[in-house]
């Protein structure tokens, strides 16, 4: 007969003085991941080889912890590099429509945009004060007198010429008149048309030859014209570099090592040179309506935008690399945009409106991505893998990529990138995520998994008293003493399901700890001690059991068919677990088994009912397997079992209620009652070994608490598998109910071993002419399924399969 578990093997206690402190507040805070060796490690190599496509997904479940330990990790490691550059677009004076990418060391890009503002105010200064002066004036004159002189000698000798013929050149509003004079004054219409046809004639001739020298003479007067505009042009750009070009020359000469500021400083001193009309506020002709930036003064300083700095990153403030977590990683606020306004009802847009993104700020360092939110956002897992490929960022707008915009809009100069990326999302997002995109496998060769366990180790135990010492102090919290640590050191091995691991899943941890501060608040403690643990614990299970309150009370009222007490044939309790989310709880069930004879084999109601999954349905085809090779190695197995899981109305799934279901067809088979004051979980194979199963602690919890509630006997209990043994970390109460020989947890390696505690006879062992020991288990279902192939005979209609 099996050896039931003593109470020292079903929770695992921690010993107080492992914790290496009274209080946590004599612990120094953490500083590095805790339990996550293989992660930590994964990560240094990812985020230290310099290789292109070794960025980093970090594999793990919610709860560990991992992006709070991922950005502290990040943000160590940033420290020790250098800041990244600082990145600036400009306007392109040749084409508007493809501003350029500028890059300058980190805290330059504030300066640059201060320089260039100032040299801007200084021109705009400066400017008309050189126009306006008498140098210039002087200048001007100086240099278009000698052409002035020279038309107006041209146009002397025109009307010199015209005296000469009888004609004075007189100017109108259509333009220049050459008409007859005689006696000192010109002819009038009438005096004209009284001469005769011959002088008519003559006057005429004498008309067209002036009136070709005066043309001839006009197109020399353009000529001079053209000629005195460019030299006031000249005159003009010599001024106006003489005011701007010392300003221009001392840019140069400071950002003389950057070739892109050079070039970009030299076409703002051109533009300027070509726009002195806006420098200087020269008012336009009136013969037409003003311009809009004369009738709205703010639409000319518009015009003094193209000579703004764009910084779309500014590292001056940073210390080392960056660390950004893009915990939104939308198109946009990873790539950036380029925003638009309204004027006069049209949109429009320059360079001094695009805007960096999070790929922008993390350039040079590092960004954190959840890969669930990128995959959700449109373009944003293409356009990363497109960005990481070119190792370069382009800002687009995002209906581009679709085709969707036509309109000409502006194409800023991509700028270099060099950054590392880490993912952060479940392994099975990893696994779909390279099996299914080419580039993933080429982009993330660095995988960081993060386990939800680690060994329970004294040192372990040290470390989660300094993780709960940095949570202390980190939130302002109270401080906990070495009673409370060992509490929460076996809370995490509760979590983990395993008396040598401990969970690494810290924010439930962490929650733990801050719901004993409060109650140790609340109670005016200054320290939480184990006894604010356990109400903790205890408040938590609380707030989230009410239906296993509800199922509980159910059984009681028998409602739902339990029975604790008493013998039954063919009646087993099997125990499953209930999952609510935030809570898991045992709930027993009881399966049946009736027998016949047959040749159906096994029948599971559930499946033929579509209630039974895929795993379940698995164990029960298993039972045929072991029921052939026991006992029908001599005879045909001519059976027909029906299996069912009472008042169950929802899908049964898994495989740990298969030893409960095999007990129930054994019992019936041999007609011996099972207890049923013991409930069975644990799978089992074809050769009847008992197989580990999950959720054993809430399973003997769940029976329990049922066994309490209708009355502890003494002789109430569980079989579980032998191999669960080590995860057990059961309650006290249920711990102190063994103690007290109120409770018993029975483990078991074989199916043999289980039906003799369950039936109180002796399984049997097989003997060397293949029949079993009289009177056992074995014998007596041997027996009877040679009492079935016999009876089978009598009904050939049956053996032919014509029937049934």
């Amino acid at each position: 007969m099996p050896v039931e578990l003593p109470p020292e093997k079903l929770r695992r206690e921690v010993d107080p003085a492992e914790v290496g402190c009274e209080t946590t507040g004599e612990l120094s805070s953490l500083t590095e991941i805790v339990g996550q060796e293989r992660a930590v490690r994964a990560l240094k190599f990812g985020l230290d080889i310099k290789e292109r496509g070794f960025n980093v997904y970090v594999a793990g479940y919610p709860g560990t912890g991992k992006m709070t330990a991922i950005r502290e990790f990040l943000e160590e490691m940033a420290k020790r590099k250098p800041a990244p550059s600082d990145w600036c677009y400009v306007n392109n004076f040749r084409n508007t429509y493809e501003p350029k990418a500028i890059e300058l060391p980190p805290g330059e890009g504030k300066v640059f945009q201060e320089d260039v503002a100032s040299l801007i105010r200084e021109a705009r200064r400066a400017l008309p004060r050189a126009f306006e002066s008498e140098e210039y004036a002087s200048r001007r004159e100086a240099a278009t007198r000698a052409i002035q002189d020279e038309g107006k000698k041209l146009l002397t000798e025109l009307n010199r010429r015209a005296q000469e013929e009888g004609f004075v050149i007189q100017t109108s509003p259509i333009g220049l008149l050459i008409v007859p004079f005689r006696e000192g004054r010109a002819l009038s219409d009438q005096e004209l048309m009284a001469l005769s046809t011959q002088e008519k004639d003559e006057i005429q001739k004498k008309r067209e030859k002036l009136r070709t020298e005066l043309r001839s003479a006009l197109r020399q007067v353009r000529g001079l014209e053209k000629k005195s505009s460019e030299v006031v042009k000249k005159v003009n750009h010599e001024v106006a570099l003489y005011a701007v070009g010392h300003l221009v020359a001392d840019l140069k000469e400071k950002y003389k090592e950057f070739p892109e500021v050079i070039t970009y400083l030299e076409r703002v001193q051109d533009d300027i040179l070509e726009s002195l009309d806006q420098f200087l506020g020269k008012p336009r002709a009136q013969l037409r309506a003003p311009p809009a930036s004369e009738q709205f003064p703010w639409m000319r300083e518009f015009f003094f935008r193209k000579y703004e700095v764009n910084v779309i990153v500014d590292n001056s403030d940073l210390q080392g690399a960056p660390v950004v977590v893009e915990l939104n990683p939308t198109y946009q606020n990873l790539f950036g945009r380029i925003e638009k306004e309204a004027q006069f009802g049209v949109l429009t847009t320059d360079f001094t409106m695009i805007r960096g993104g999070s790929i922008h700020k993390a350039n040079g360092g590092y960004i954190v991505l959840p890969v669930e939110e990128l995959l959700r956002n449109m373009f944003s897992w293409d356009s990363l893998k497109t960005a990481l490929r070119s190792e370069s960022i382009a800002v687009e707008e995002a209906g581009e990529r679709l085709g969707f915009i036509t309109t000409k809009g502006l194409r800023p100069a991509p700028i270099t990138l060099s950054v590392k990326v880490v993912l952060s999302g479940s392994p099975l997002l990893y696994q779909l995520l390279y099996m299914l995109d080419k580039d993933f496998k080429e982009l993330f060769k660095a995988k960081a998994d993060f386990d939800v366990v680690m060994n329970r180790t004294e040192e372990s135990t040290q470390k989660y008293a300094a993780f709960i010492c940095t949570l202390v102090r980190k939130e302002g919290l109270k401080h906990l003493d070495a009673s409370a640590v060992a509490k929460v050191v076996a809370y995490g091995s509760r979590l983990a399901a395993d008396q040598e691991k401990l969970s690494t899943r810290f924010s439930d941890i962490a929650d733990i700890c801050r719901e004993a501060g409060f109650y140790a608040t609340q109670e005016g403690a200054d320290i939480v001690n184990a006894k604010h643990i356990k109400k903790a614990i205890e408040e938590k299970i609380y707030r989230s059991n009410m239906i296993q309150e509800r199922i509980q009370e159910m059984i009681q009222r028998g409602s739902i068919l339990i029975d604790t007490e008493g013998d039954a044939v063919g009646q087993v309790n099997g125990l499953s677990v209930m999952s609510l989310g935030d809570f898991a709880f045992g709930r027993p069930s009881r399966v049946t088994a009736s027998t016949g004879i047959g040749r159906k084999g096994i029948i599971d109601i559930e499946r033929e009912a579509r209630l039974g999954g895929r795993i379940h349905t698995k164990g029960v085809m298993i039972l045929s397997g072991y029921l052939a090779e026991k006992y029908a190695q001599d005879k045909p197995l001519s059976i027909s079992a029906r299996l069912v899981f009472e008042q169950s109305y929802g899908e049964v799934e898994g495989d740990s209620a298969s030893s409960t279901e095999l007990y129930a067809i054994l019992s019936d088979l041999s007609g011996l009652p099972v207890k049923q004051g013991i409930a069975v979980t644990g799978s089992v194979n074809q050769k009847g070994e008992v197989q580990a199963i999950g959720g054993v602690n809430e399973k003997i919890e769940g029976f329990f608490e049922v066994c309490k509630a209708m009355g502890l006997t003494g002789q109430q209990g569980v079989i579980i598998p032998e191999s669960n043994a080590q995860n057990l970390m059961l309650k006290e109460e249920v711990v102190e109910a063994v103690k007290d020989r109120k409770f018993h947890v029975y483990p078991v390696r074989t199916i043999d071993e289980g039906i003799e505690i369950l039936t109180g006879v002796k399984a049997g062992a097989r003997r060397p002419d293949g029949t079993f020991e009289e009177g056992t288990v074995n014998n007596r279902v041997d027996r009877r399924v040679k009492e079935m192939a016999e009876k089978l005979r009598e009904f050939p209609e049956f053996v032919l399969g014509r029937r049934e």
